[in-house]
């Protein structure tokens, strides 16, 4: 590795990783700093120490937030969703995990599959910025979709009756869930999840070095560490 490319990748000296709580593909806040968890967090710790610079954790309140300040290269790293759109401000690596995209029903909502949700009346809560918000508009005719801005708005619009649902991936349905007596994870997925690493596009020839990175966490066990201690559930490695 060299020092040219290790300063593309932290050019501050610091490696930058976005990261919003509530989220095991992100960040689960511990009782101490050291008791923190999360795909995002975890990997971009261990990125940090295999550049041998500062680990940098910059805080946000939606996944959005973070692809908005990603595509001004204001951070040096996340970890998301590898869609089209984004890969044409992020130099994507290979993913990592995959994951199902499906609904979490509050305690108020009768709607027992998948298919039922399509309805009029039915109010659907997606993440501001996120691929549901980009996605679902487009699939359901009747039902209708309301951006949301944080993981704790999620948990109460849907215990509230606010919202009947909301949609994406399993991993962070299943730790909503625990949030929220008699919510419900709807069998079957509207979608799938593939999730990488990325940088700026404009540091792309440092992209060699985040592909023997991913090499590394997954011949070393310490991706399936991570996904263990953030209880990513439904995530396939």
């Amino acid at each position: 590795m060299t020092e040219r490319l290790t300063h593309l990748l932290a050019p501050t000296g610091r490696l930058r990783v976005g990261l919003y709580p509530g989220s095991p593909g992100s960040l689960i806040v511990g009782e101490t700093p050291e008791s923190n968890r999360g795909l995002g967090f975890e990997l971009g710790r261990a990125f940090a120490v295999y550049l041998g610079v500062a680990f940098e954790p910059v805080m946000f309140a939606t996944n959005g937030e973070i692809l908005a300040q990603a595509k001004v290269e204001q951070l040096d790293f996340v970890f998301v969703n590898a869609t089209p759109v984004r890969a044409e401000y992020l130099a994507l690596a290979e993913p990592l995990l995959f994951t199902d995209q499906t609904y979490l029903v509050g305690p108020q909502c009768s709607v027992q599959k998948i298919e039922d949700i399509d309805a009029r009346g039915i109010r659907v809560g997606v993440s501001a910025g996120s691929t549901s918000e980009a996605t679902l508009p487009t699939r359901l005719s009747q039902a209708s979709v309301v951006s949301t801005h944080s993981l704790e708005e999620v948990i109460r619009l849907l215990s509230s009756g606010e919202i009947d649902a909301f949609a994406t991936n399993k991993a962070i349905l299943s730790e909503l869930a625990d949030n929220i007596p008699g919510a419900r994870i709807l069998e079957g997925a509207w979608g799938r999840e593939s999730i990488a690493i990325g940088i700026p596009k404009r540091r792309v020839q440092a992209l060699s070095i985040v592909t023997a990175f991913c090499t590394e966490v997954k011949q070393s066990g310490l991706l399936a560490a991570a996904v263990h201690r953030a209880g990513m559930r439904g995530a396939q490695i």
